[in-house]
């Protein structure tokens, strides 16, 4: 559901105020910013790719009908164009995770739970730029940004059976690799 805050600016925005879009772009620029950053492993790309995002959304908010969360549209924008770099990038070189997360702005309580975690932390971040953008992404909505198996895969536009596979194998080639490197020490 909508939060109210977000209904007025749409609706202001909608109806031509820039100010009320500018306003929603601040509200949701640091968990965009957040996933397009895990999701293309580049500071710089993210940032790029974020201001895309608020371009299109821009353009496109008069087709807007509010029949999902304004957040739920511009993350399967943000998703489609973080697609669309990817492909676009024949080579691309990933930046190790500790220089992204360096660059990205403090997020309040959940980053800071997230820094306790220390080592293990770092490697995940790490096993989670190798996988493969289609199941990084699938990893990164369910169990960083927390949606449900259901909204993820509305933001993905798959069913829910091919979002939990996915997951399911993301998760997987991330404990076989935590497996291997334990392993090794």
């Amino acid at each position: 559901m909508a939060t109210p805050e977000d209904r007025k600016l749409v609706g202001r925005a909608r109806e031509g105020d820039a100010d009320a879009f500018e306003e929603l772009v601040r509200l949701h620029t640091p968990q965009l910013y957040r996933l397009l950053a895990r999701m293309l492993g580049s500071a710089s790309a993210a940032e790029d790719v974020a201001q895309e995002c608020f371009i299109r959304a821009w353009r496109a908010l008069p087709s807007f009908r509010g029949e999902a969360r304004f957040s739920t549209w511009l993350y399967r924008i943000a998703i489609n164009e973080g697609n669309r770099y990817l492909a676009r990038e024949s080579r691309r070189e990933l930046l190790p995770f500790d220089d992204v997360l360096r660059d990205v702005p403090d997020l309040g309580a959940q980053t800071a739970e997230l820094a306790e975690v220390g080592e293990l932390r770092e490697r995940l971040e790490r096993l989670l730029a190798e996988l493969p953008a289609h199941y990084r992404v699938a990893v990164v909505l369910r169990d960083v940004e927390g949606y449900s198996n259901e909204e993820a895969a509305e933001l993905l536009e798959l069913d829910v059976r091919n979002f939990k596979s996915r997951l399911h194998r993301g998760r997987m080639a991330i404990r076989h690799r935590l497996e291997e490197l334990a392993e090794g020490d």
